[in-house]
């Protein structure tokens, strides 16, 4: 059995509980506040990598469809941020 994606709701959550959300996310990275709710919905592998950052896990942790192989598992080459 593969792993699934994370819900929406549960990314959502994880967000709360870390005291943000997508909108603050999306101020901090320079976007517009509704941008990285995109990511819920879409691959978008800069919006992935900003949400798997603020909840210290790899963006493959969370959205597993879509890093799969070995080349899914690099960076984007322009990340809106500094990695943590």
């Amino acid at each position: 059995m593969e792993p699934q994606d994370w819900h929406s709701a549960d990314i959502i959550a994880a967000l709360k509980k870390r005291g943000t959300n997508l909108s603050a996310l999306s101020r901090q990275a320079g976007l517009a506040r509704s941008t990285l709710s995109n990511t819920l919905v879409r691959p978008w592998p800069k919006g992935e990598w900003l949400i798997a950052e603020a909840l210290e896990v790899h963006p493959a942790v969370i959205w597993p469809s879509r890093y799969q192989g070995e080349q899914a598992l690099r960076r984007p080459r322009n990340p809106a941020k500094p990695s943590l």
